[in-house]
């Protein structure tokens, strides 16, 4: 099992590249960035009663993922999570295939349908379509990605006959990952995803369903998933992780094939990130694990 960081990027946090490349010495697997493209004030934040600067002041995670590539060698770099149905599909399919190319084959591309309503309606996505949405620009990138030629014409995505390069490094294309929590995730990335990821939590409470997974629900999800997965002749998908890590919870992952472990960096400057990765670290030589 390997291990990663995520950052949400901001204006006054420390730069991606910085992070990017403290991580990759420590010997972290992945480092990964979120996305909100803005915050309307209207926004109704489910976690706490008014929403965090940090979700309005996020820095596109292309443009941060990009200078991470610039910084370091290794490290993969994972978006957890581009809002696909806020993201034209030939533009992203782009940005994405770029980014795999500067990096040399490291991108990650975990993706979302969204929570925030304003949010999306602001990007002209209605709310209640925003998963075939999801599913129609998986499927029109994949295609650009895959063929010299490329079309698509779905119900919300219609794209004619098309040139589209460069191609990702990756093939057939770098990896998606389904993020989500309810039991229509494991669906979507039986169909369409490479992997999953979840958003783990030692117990179900009033803010969980529909955004963090339990441990014991995870014991369950995983095997359906890959047997939903076996039943339409797809892979077995990944897994990785973000969240809770204690000694019960390590077991599990391993037990479930976890791929990896992601831990949640502050949006800070470079000296508290850094407190923050020797407290995981930390974490990890207790369970009796190095990341050399």
């Amino acid at each position: 099992m390997k291990f990663g960081v995520s950052l949400f990027p901001t204006d006054t946090s420390a730069r991606p590249d910085v992070v990017a490349r403290e991580a990759e010495n420590r010997g972290f697997h992945a480092f990964w960035v979120s996305e909100h493209s803005h915050m309307p004030v209207s926004t109704r934040f489910p976690m706490a009663d008014t929403v965090p600067r940090e979700y309005s002041s996020m820095l596109d995670p292309f443009v941060a993922l990009s200078l991470a590539a610039g910084a370091t060698t290794r490290i993969l770099l994972g978006t957890a999570i581009v809002i696909l149905p806020q993201h034209d599909p030939i533009n992203c399919a782009k940005a994405v295939a770029t980014l795999d190319l500067v990096s040399g084959g490291r991108v990650l591309f975990g993706i979302g349908a969204g929570w925030n309503e304003p949010e999306l309606r602001n990007h002209r996505t209605e709310p209640s379509t925003r998963f075939r949405l999801m599913r129609e620009r998986v499927e029109a990138m994949k295609a650009l990605w895959t063929n010299e030629v490329a079309g698509y014409d779905g119900e919300f995505v219609r794209i004619e006959p098309s040139w589209q390069w460069p191609k990702p490094v990756q093939k057939p294309h770098p990896p998606i990952f389904v993020a989500g929590a309810s039991p229509n995730v494991i669906r979507r990335v039986a169909s369409y995803g490479d992997g999953w990821l979840p958003v783990v939590v030692p117990q179900a409470s009033d803010i969980t369903p529909g955004r963090m997974t339990p441990l014991a629900e995870l014991r369950d999800m995983v095997p359906r998933m890959r047997e939903l997965a076996a039943e339409k002749g797809r892979p077995a998908p990944r897994v990785v992780v973000s969240g809770y890590f204690d000694a019960e919870a390590h077991a599990v992952y391993e037990a479930l094939g976890v791929e990896s472990l992601t831990f949640r960096l502050p949006s800070a400057d470079f000296d508290t990130v850094r407190q923050a990765m020797d407290a995981a670290q930390a974490q990890l030589k207790e369970a009796g694990i190095s990341l050399t």
